[in-house]
């Protein structure tokens, strides 16, 4: 598992750091609200994390949850939350990669994930980024069952 650099490669976001992918699907894969893990294109060449959010914590009014991991040996990463309502995406993202739009590390905020804001992390380390990622989603998961 690579640490982030001091953006030592400003304009890459490198190779697929495939041992923080494992690490971090080992973690998913003990969450209770984590139905299902898969790597793509597979746990050999893993590219992309995926882990599907057990709907039944959810609303009826949701319909499929997922979340979409990328990390880079780099240190950069994208984490990208989705939830399928019927017709509709309630989505945002947390990223760490070079871009023009803002900070190398940002949020894109839900509803939409269009708006874009600089974040700051207390640390740039998986299983941290991993427990911020968590934390909001219990707090959405809150924030859902309070509206019905």
């Amino acid at each position: 598992m690579s640490q982030p650099p001091e953006d030592s490669v400003p304009d890459s976001t490198g190779p697929t750091d495939r041992q923080t992918l494992r690490l971090l699907e080992r973690h998913l894969a003990s969450d209770s609200l984590v139905a299902e893990t898969a790597f793509d294109p597979d746990s050999y060449e893993p590219r992309l994390l995926q882990a599907l959010l057990d709907t039944g914590r959810y609303p009826d009014s949701v319909t499929a949850v997922r979340l979409d991991i990328r990390w880079f040996t780099t240190g950069d990463f994208l984490v990208h939350y989705v939830e399928e309502h019927n017709e509709d995406q309630w989505e945002c993202h947390w990223d760490r990669h070079p871009n023009t739009h803002n900070t190398r590390l940002h949020f894109h905020q839900p509803p939409t994930a269009t708006e874009i804001t600089d974040l700051e992390l207390p640390s740039l380390h998986p299983l941290e980024v991993y427990s911020t990622v968590f934390t909001a989603i219990e707090q959405r998961l809150e924030s859902l069952w309070s509206s019905q």
